[in-house]
């Protein structure tokens, strides 16, 4: 009986054996150390989002015929978006980081559904990142600097009049002033804070960061597009995880930009961070 038992398992760990000696000859093959290679996956990651970053810039176009007023032409949810720059400011141009997050809004809107939520840009500029969320079906906020109001609605309105869910909203929003006043905290619902190229060589980190704050609650989720240029933007990411839980979602080494998904840490984390940032800030 014990002999036909081993007979009738011989079979079964023979072809285990078997199966371990393929796989371990497979995982030894050239090919396929070469592709496990840490170097080789990089390339590739690096190939991946060259190719997406082709994808995203083929969305622009410029004009084929002059006209009196100059613009620039992006496709985006299957809409021909003209937007009007203002060259004497840095907020009234695009730039490549609100391509980025107008590509991951339009191509991820399973997992980041904008219908009938609640959004808010800061540092919206011309307003394309605003104009996508609209047409995506949210309810929008646009908010920028009140110099940079009066281009910000032209392009909002002349892209979004009778095409969108929800007419955008325009308003004045300087970081880290008057918050309580023009945007109180009881009736700050956002569903998504919206933030392209917000971060670079200029002295409102700190008023930046404190904004954030405000306008999220817990819920919130914050997706943040992000070009590195000088030290100075690498502590003011260090900075913010000290309030936010950070979240890589792509990289673009082409153009040195990364984007972020963040929510806010749990009100004893925040605790923490406060009392750290306090320490940097003095």
């Amino acid at each position: 009986m014990i002999l036909f038992k081993l007979l009738e398992t011989q079979p079964t760990r023979l072809g285990i054996f078997q199966e371990m000696i393929k796989k371990t000859s497979i995982y030894s093959h050239p090919l396929v150390h070469h592709l496990m290679d840490p170097e080789t996956q990089k390339e590739k990651r690096d190939d991946d989002s060259k190719k997406v970053v082709a994808e995203i810039m083929a969305r622009c176009f410029v004009p084929s015929l002059i006209t009196t007023t100059s613009w620039e032409g992006f496709h985006f949810v299957g809409h021909e978006i003209r937007i009007t720059e203002a060259m004497d400011s840095y907020g009234a141009v695009v730039w490549p980081s609100a391509l980025v997050l107008c590509y991951f809004l339009e191509t991820n809107v399973k997992h980041y559904n904008m219908v009938d939520k609640n959004v808010i840009e800061i540092g919206a500029g011309t307003g394309l990142v605003s104009i996508v969320a609209s047409l995506l079906g949210a309810h929008v906020t646009a908010t920028d600097l009140p110099e940079l109001l009066g281009n910000l609605q032209y392009n909002i309105s002349r892209n979004t009049k009778m095409k969108c869910k929800h007419l955008p909203q325009v308003k004045e929003l300087s970081w880290g002033v008057a918050l309580d006043e023009n945007f109180p905290r009881s009736s700050n619902n956002f569903d998504y804070i919206l933030a392209a190229d917000v971060v670079y060589a200029h002295p409102f980190l700190e008023e930046l960061l404190v904004t954030f704050d405000h306008l999220c609650k817990e819920t919130t989720v914050i997706l943040w597009v992000m070009k590195f240029r000088l030290e100075k933007e690498n502590k003011f990411v260090d900075r913010f995880k000290e309030l936010f839980d950070l979240e890589e979602i792509s990289s673009f080494p082409s153009l040195n930009i990364k984007l972020y998904k963040a929510v806010k840490k749990s009100r004893r984390s925040a605790r923490k961070g406060k009392v750290v940032s306090r320490r940097v800030f003095l």
